[in-house]
């Protein structure tokens, strides 16, 4: 991709809207940054998940809990066993995800944000 001035400006922004929105509902950030790099930014499915991924070990796992951290709000032991978990998942998720055709993988993102989102908002 060529890094014209709107495209950097775009990215900056793009990072800025997930960033803001990780921080103040707790999600990773892919939510939004997967969907726009693909269908604004030409990504490929793949690739955009996996510069999304690359994006979030440092601001997602350092900076943005130590708000939380330092309010009370983060569960410490809970981390860790869901951590055990984690680091398995997601190198099988990503091994399995780069087997996966575009489109099989674009529609398998889709269907889990309609899922959740529909589950969040029916939930009492």
């Amino acid at each position: 991709m060529k890094m014209d001035a709107t495209i950097i400006i775009g990215l900056i922004l793009l990072g800025l809207l997930a960033g803001y929105l990780s921080g103040l509902v707790g999600i990773g950030g892919g939510i939004v940054m997967v969907p726009v790099l693909v269908l604004l930014f030409g990504f490929t499915q793949h690739k955009a998940q996996g510069t999304t991924l690359a994006l979030l070990i440092i601001p997602v796992g350092i900076l943005g809990v130590m708000n939380y951290y330092k309010t009370g709000n983060v569960d410490i032991k809970t981390t860790l066993l869901l951590c055990v978990g984690f680091v398995l998942g997601s190198y099988l998720g990503s091994k399995t995800a780069i087997t996966l055709s575009q489109e099989t993988l674009r529609k398998a993102f889709a269907i889990l944000m309609v899922i959740v989102a529909a589950k969040m908002f029916f939930q009492k």
